[in-house]
This record gives C-alpha cells, structure tokens and sequence, in this order.
C-alpha cells in the first residue's frame, strides 16, 4: 500500500465520523501536525501508529490500511462471531433486540453515519 492510499483511508474515516484532524490527533496521541503531516502523505506511519488509528476508529489495521483480501465489505457477519441461534433471531426476541438497537442509536446516533450492512 501507497503511503497516500493510507493517508486517504485515515482521512476517509476521520471525515465518516465528522472529526477534526486536531480531535483525531487526541484520540490517538498524537501532535495535530504529525496528524497533518500524515494526511498529506509526507509522513510514514510506523505500525504502532497504524494500531492506534485503527483503535480509533474501531476498525482493524488491515481495513485501515485497505488490505484487498477481506471481505467485500470489511465486516463480520454474525456466524463469523460464533453467535447463538447461528447468527439468525428468533422471532420471540426480534422486539428485544430492536429496542435495544433503537437505544444504542439515541444514544450514539454517529453509527449510522457508516450505512447498512451489506448482505
């Protein structure tokens, strides 16, 4: 991977979130100029770094670093985690959980900013 394809990535995900450069530089460690500098392409990223952006953004490195080998859409389906019922909902619990995902977004309504799952 180019040195700007990652700093497109990183830019790509601070702006998905609606984040500042200066923001995403605190929720890494960073200076805001090293932040700057990465963006632009005129600095390496060492792998610590590429750790801590990734964390940040709640992705793995290799969707950060657009690692072509994942899955079309970079996301775990429920079977990948080993979940109950084979990752299917049982009727009688569909109303649960759909209050509990109707919760989760009033209170982090930014995580609809990344769209559906593809199926």
């Amino acid at each position: 991977m180019s040195i700007n394809q990652l700093a497109q990535n990183i830019i790509n995900e601070r702006e998905a979130r609606n984040w500042s450069q200066a923001e995403l530089a605190r929720k890494v460690k960073m200076d805001n100029t090293v932040v700057n500098k990465i963006e632009k392409g005129n600095r390496k990223v060492s792998s610590d770094e590429l750790q801590e952006f990734a964390k940040a953004f709640n992705i793995s490195m290799d969707q950060l670093a657009g690692n072509s080998n994942l899955k079309e859409d970079n996301r775990l389906a429920w079977q990948d985690l080993g979940m109950a019922y084979g990752g299917r909902i049982p009727d009688e619990l569909k109303d649960m959980y759909r209050a509990i995902a109707e919760e989760y977004v009033k209170k982090h309504p930014e995580s609809l900013k990344h769209g559906p799952t593809k199926k």
